[in-house]
């Protein structure tokens, strides 16, 4: 019931053509604040929250099934930043307090939080050259973050520094204290990441020092598998749109899906499909059921479903022909997304050498 609405909401009211707007008018904020309001009040943002700091408790599993309908319209919200990494976050290492304060705002959709981690090209989410100083029982931050996901329109900034009391610490950083910078930058797919720089900020620790390396990397594997769900929407939509043009597209006065060549690399697709639906399920339940396996599932997942939506999202572009290569055609919107989801927490061969890594290999 919860995808069923989820696509009929999505499909009216966030289509392709809503991110093409969004893209043409060059909006700054990447999104559209009422969509995500009504995103919000459909429980959407809540979906992962506990009932204790007013969410719904549904789990991870749920929200998986509203970011594969997300991702096959290619929706341009704040959902993965807040309500899957920057709530995630929270719920693991806030304090009390922190929870109180901050989580049931995230829930209403009042409150959007941008986690900063990533300080290079490459995916390093532990190297991080960002520090911390503490003071009379008061934290300052200096260093500069990339690809930070929504962090233009960041009400609050969750970010990783190391100092004296931790090799890495989490931060909770208010978008608006002084001595914070955001360079925005354009993306392939549309969406907005920045670069942020903290010149001496002020922060508040979030829960303890000793526990932000630990509680990073579960949030990481839990939003890979979050948008992992979101990957798995976008390349179920390219494959049906393909599909569908095989069926109308005349040649030699035939569809040319009767071709058998076609047909082959369509099966191709399909099968591959199939796989990457039990990967995201699984993982999924993983997340819900807190196994020991998190790490591995979410690595073989990430891999292999950015793998298979390179494959899918190229063929459909192949199939679709010349038209394929022109704006005029949604199917390269779903090309551009996928080449920043499949990079995005790590792309294919950071997660195979970790999956080998966390084998013994």
């Amino acid at each position: 019931m919860l995808k069923n609405s989820a696509k009929e909401f999505l499909k009216e009211k966030a289509p392709v053509e809503a991110l093409r707007k969004l893209r043409d008018s060059k909006d700054p904020k990447g999104y559209d604040p009422s969509l995500w309001a009504s995103m919000s009040e459909m429980g959407w943002a809540a979906l992962t929250i506990p009932v204790a700091y007013g969410g719904l408790g549904f789990g991870y599993t749920g929200l998986g099934q509203v970011l594969e309908e997300s991702g096959r319209t290619l929706t341009a919200s704040p959902l993965v930043s807040t309500a899957l990494f920057g709530a995630t976050l929270i719920n693991l290492a806030g304090t009390e307090k922190q929870k109180n304060t901050l989580l049931p705002a995230i829930g209403d959709g009042q409150l959007l939080v941008s986690v900063a981690f990533e300080e290079s090209n490459a995916h390093k989410p532990f190297s991080v050259q960002t520090s911390y100083s503490a003071k009379n029982g008061s934290y300052t931050i200096q260093g500069s973050k990339k690809f930070v996901l929504d962090g233009n329109v960041a009400n609050h900034f969750v970010v990783s520094a190391t100092g004296e009391e931790s090799d890495l610490a989490l931060f909770l950083v208010d978008g608006q204290t002084a001595g914070i910078s955001i360079v925005q930058t354009p993306m392939m797919d549309s969406r907005s990441a920045v670069t942020v720089t903290f010149n001496n900020v002020e922060a508040e620790m979030l829960g303890a020092a000793k526990e932000g390396k630990k509680v990073l990397g579960k949030a990481l594997d839990i939003a890979r598998i979050g948008l992992a769900a979101e990957m798995l929407g976008s390349m179920q939509e390219a494959f049906d749109r393909t599909v569908s043009y095989l069926k109308e597209r005349q040649q030699f006065g035939v569809p040319i899906g009767v071709f058998q060549g076609l047909q082959h690399r369509a099966a191709d697709m399909y099968c591959e499909i199939e796989i990457c639906k039990s990967l995201v399920l699984k993982s999924l339940q993983s997340i819900d059921e807190d196994s020991p396996k998190l790490p591995a599932l979410a690595s073989m997942t990430k891999a292999k479903v950015g793998e298979v939506l390179k494959l899918v999202t190229n063929e459909g572009i192949q199939m679709f022909g010349g038209i394929g290569m022109t704006d005029d055609e949604e199917i390269g919107f779903f090309m551009k997304r996928a080449r920043v989801a499949q990079r995005t927490f790590g792309d294919t061969n950071y997660h195979l050498n970790r999956f080998a890594s966390l084998n013994g290999f």
